[in-house]
């Protein structure tokens, strides 16, 4: 029969693992390549051992993304066609990415789409305007965006506006069945 060991040998074993223990410390890791990052140690000694403390610096958590912008709309008939329409109530929801969903209602048929953020640059911006509202000299200053939508009874919505603050802005559009209409935003 066998020994029971001692409880001293259990005490050394013990102290051995803790001690092999004391020596570990955590090492960041750089998000970007799954790598640690260097550690240079300004206070590391001339002789090249190490310090016995360690300080430890976590990344900062990445910035989470701005909730989306809801803009509610209402679109007024400017001609014959849409006023069987009558007066319409849209929303689009921007992303704050440039792009967003544009949803509005028409002749009992729900329209649904995209609204998209454009610069100066973009060529075609001002021609509903035009269609819409007449010839006249226009000065275009705001954010500028298109939106289009379509229905499932075959409608689709082609849109241009502006936002010249925080959820206020005007546009135009012309819908496929020729009537037309005016946007306000804001509540």
């Amino acid at each position: 029969m066998s020994k029971p060991p001692s409880r001293a040998l259990n005490a050394a074993s013990l102290l051995a693992v803790a001690a092999s223990l004391s020596a570990c410390y955590v090492v960041p890791i750089d998000p970007r390549t799954g790598q640690g990052y260097p550690i240079q140690r300004a206070d590391a000694r001339s002789d090249g051992t190490a310090p016995t403390q360690v300080t430890v610096v976590t990344p900062p958590a990445p910035a989470a993304p701005p909730a989306p912008t809801v803009m509610n709309a209402r679109l007024y008939p400017l001609n014959t066609q849409a006023n069987k329409g009558g007066l319409l109530t849209a929303v689009v929801v921007d992303n704050n990415t440039g792009r967003g969903s544009f949803t509005l209602s028409y002749l009992g048929d729900t329209m649904q789409g995209e609204s998209t953020r454009v610069d100066g640059s973009y060529a075609a911006f001002g021609r509903l305007y035009n269609e819409v509202l007449g010839l006249n000299q226009r000065s275009f200053s705001g954010r500028r965006g298109i939106a289009n939508a379509y229905g499932g009874k075959g409608v689709n919505a082609q849109c241009e506006y502006l936002i010249t603050g925080p959820g206020i802005g005007t546009g135009a559009c012309q819908f496929s069945d020729g009537a037309r209409y005016q946007i306000h935003f804001g509540s």
